[in-house]
């Protein structure tokens, strides 16, 4: 695990709170019976997994997005790029100077397009030495 970086401007919180948002997000499936009648209790609440026009999942995620700075959002981005592969966690001035060149307007519907973000933000986050695990226990 890495030594966080000295420019993270995103808090463990912040970080925490969108990737559940994102992990909400990530857990959607096309919806197989739209007119099924059923009763929740019934099929177990696996609607709830369905994304529907009027599901506010994703766009609980980008207003999550939104709500942060333009140097927190370009560090969730170099954060997802590390996570994914892109880049290491020791090239984060590099990753982060790159982020920075997208607009901040663009940074969330980019990152909500992106499949598996939950699962790059927590490997990204792992390895410049964010340990959610710490920040979680407690909490959820």
């Amino acid at each position: 695990m890495e030594e966080t970086p000295d420019d993270l401007t995103l808090s463990a919180e912040k970080a925490f709170f969108i990737l559940v948002k994102a992990r909400a997000f990530d857990a959607k499936v096309e919806q197989t019976d739209p007119d099924s009648g059923s009763n929740p209790s019934d099929d177990k609440d696996v609607h709830v997994l369905e994304d529907t026009v009027d599901d506010p999942t994703q766009q609980e995620l980008i207003d999550a997005m939104e709500a942060l700075n333009v140097d927190e959002r370009f560090d969730l981005l170099a954060v997802m790029w590390i996570g994914r592969g892109d880049f290491t966690a020791e090239a984060w001035p590099e990753v982060r100077t790159k982020a920075a060149d997208l607009r901040p307007e663009q940074v969330p519907q980019y990152l909500s397009q992106t499949p598996l973000l939950s699962d790059y933000l927590e490997e990204g986050l792992n390895q410049i030495g964010v340990s959610l695990d710490d920040f979680e226990s407690g909490r959820l």
